[in-house]
């Protein structure tokens, strides 16, 4: 993966929009959805899910190569228990229900995150998922789950470390290319996009590294109700963007 995002990387859509390649998104406000609603925060992530669904599809329709979801945060192991195993829960139904529409739809899914301490039922899924839609090439879809883009720099610091040790890397040499091929994303290319929903402004310890050259949207649309038609209008928003790469 290229330490600087491929500045060739946007194509036009089958629908006439200049698409960026990577799309990666933060899943947000879920629990205010449903607090402003008087519902309680179990159904926003539960509508959320249904938010996936559109964007995948849309994503896939629109032209976007690669789609990040960030899904589960390595924070949010410290939320009340009954959410995190709700949270939990939600990611088994998913992975049980539509994976295998995903693979006959030719979308490879790929788990990025720490995945020592997951629930074995959970790692299970995740490798036979990973398995059985590797072959695929229409949509890359991306789930950063027990995710944490420092945890991810430091594993990767760790594992040059090894290499090093091993004969198998020269100190000398090691640059930016050599921290990305380390990373969890390693022969992904760097997001073109980044979009946070809810109107936060942060990226909250998402792909810190990654998205250094990224083009970013802060929408005021809550997860739940974010799907192909927010998603249209960020690409549009994209387009409009001139991007220099420090240059002028």
């Amino acid at each position: 993966m290229p330490a600087v995002a491929d500045q060739t990387a946007v194509a036009a859509t089958p629908h006439g929009l200049a698409a960026p390649r990577h799309v990666a998104i933060i899943m947000d406000g879920n629990g205010r959805w449903a607090a402003e609603r008087g519902l309680p925060r179990v159904e926003g992530h539960r509508r959320g899910v249904e938010a996936v669904r559109q964007t995948v599809r849309a994503a896939s329709e629109l032209g976007i190569a690669y789609l990040t979801l960030f899904s589960f945060s390595s924070e949010n192991w410290s939320r009340p228990r009954t959410e995190v195993d709700f949270l939990l829960g939600l990611f088994r139904h998913y992975i049980r229900r539509d994976v295998a529409e995903l693979h006959s739809n030719g979308v490879r899914v790929t788990v990025i995150g720490r995945r020592d301490g997951l629930p074995r039922d959970i790692l299970a899924m995740i490798e036979e998922s990973e398995a059985l839609t590797s072959g695929n090439s229409k949509l890359e879809l991306l789930f950063a789950f027990n995710y944490g883009s420092r945890d991810e720099i430091a594993r990767a610091a760790a594992s040059i470390v090894k290499d090093v040790n091993k004969g198998l890397i020269d100190p000398a040499e090691i640059n930016a290319d050599t921290v990305a091929e380390h990373l969890d994303t390693a022969g992904v290319p760097d997001p073109d996009l980044v979009i946070r929903t809810s109107g936060e402004l942060r990226l909250s310890n998402f792909l810190l590294w990654q998205s250094a050259y990224s083009e970013l949207m802060f929408l005021p649309v809550y997860w739940p109700d974010f799907g192909r038609e927010a998603l249209q209008q960020a690409i549009a928003e994209f387009g409009r963007r001139s991007r220099r790469y420090g240059g002028v």
